[in-house]
């Protein structure tokens, strides 16, 4: 009998997540595999919303953002009444295997589920944030990237145009990958990120030596300062002030937001996507359960759903050694 399986897309969307479905559909469909789409995350599983998935929905998919399956919390599947009508749903559909698409939080609901789901549960690695361990790269973290980049490029030009310091504060919750290599690859003149971080005084301290050691040499400067979100006690606002105060220079604070979870995906992103998807897929008929789908060095992995949030993903070292190269070797 042809297995029956079933995904679902969970938590802040990520661009990329529309192409790991379509890579889902393609895999299912030649492995002779029966696929429904459950909607709005585990909202969906909980109201038995859902839809058939076939080829047809495959169209132009690789490239949209956002996820065509919609995305929301679900506070009501937290708890154990919860699971159980989402297994009860899934037991009604006869559903031998569930995808979630997401990140830690959406992996800690599969996990909750298999506690009253008996099916194979597999995760795939969807957020901007890439703070899940065991996977070099989640869904979406490239083009957040490149979208921060942008967006930094842009406020760059005003900056020298009026010699003024910014700070722009990227996404990432309480991991500074974003902010790092967003940074890096905008070439901004510091980063605060929450791996690194050990007080205000000490931060303020260390960018006002380097805005100083500028205006020696240049007179005055510009001077981008990319900071992760949540890490700044008070927010981007306080942080603005208190530099403002001590340099004697107006700061501008500029917050990217959700702008960096939309847009197309670009091609690390859908090449990923596609990847997990697929291999997500063989899995199916093997006793693999309860696991992430992830990529390590450009070969694919299975990693327990639980050691995606109960181990920490470190900053990359070059990365960091690279920063500090940059940060302290400007003119």
């Amino acid at each position: 009998m042809s297995k029956r399986v079933a995904v679902l897309t969970s938590g802040g969307d990520a661009p990329g997540m529309n192409a790991c479905i379509r890579a889902i559909v393609i895999a299912c469909e030649h492995l002779g595999y029966a696929l429904i789409g459950y909607q709005h995350g585990y909202n969906g599983l909980i109201n038995q919303e859902y839809e058939s998935l076939s080829l047809n929905a495959t169209h132009n998919l690789i490239q949209q953002g956002g996820t065509i399956l919609h995305s929301a919390r679900c506070e009501a599947f937290k708890s154990v009444q919860g699971a159980k009508d989402a297994a009860r749903n899934l037991n009604t559909l006869g559903i031998d295997t569930l995808i979630v698409i997401g990140g830690d939080g959406s992996f800690r609901g599969a996990e909750h589920l298999s506690q009253y789901w008996p099916g194979q549960i597999l995760g795939i690695p969807g957020t901007i944030d890439n703070d899940v361990a065991g996977c070099d790269a989640t869904v979406g973290y490239y083009t957040a990237i490149d979208t921060a980049v942008s967006s930094i490029d842009k406020v760059r030009d005003t900056a020298d145009a009026f010699e003024r310091i910014f700070l722009v504060e990227v996404m990432g919750r309480h991991a500074g990958f974003l902010a790092l290599n967003a940074a890096l690859a905008s070439a901004a003149d510091y980063v605060i990120v929450p791996e690194l971080f050990e007080s205000e005084d000490a931060e303020l301290k260390s960018i006002a030596a380097q805005i100083e050691a500028r205006r020696q040499l240049k007179g005055p400067v510009s001077f981008i300062v990319v900071v992760a979100e949540n890490v700044w006690p008070g927010g981007l606002s306080t942080l603005a002030e208190r530099l403002s105060s001590q340099m004697q220079s107006e700061v501008r604070p500029v917050t990217l937001g959700h702008v960096q979870r939309g847009g197309s995906p670009v091609s690390q992103d859908r090449l990923l996507a596609t990847k997990l998807g697929t291999h997500a897929v063989a899995l199916v008929e093997t006793d693999k359960n309860k696991v992430m789908v992830g990529e390590v060095n450009h070969k694919p992995v299975e990693v327990p759903l639980k050691a995606t949030w109960e181990n920490n993903k470190p900053l990359d070292d070059c990365s960091l050694s690279t920063m500090r190269i940059t940060m302290n070797n400007r003119y």
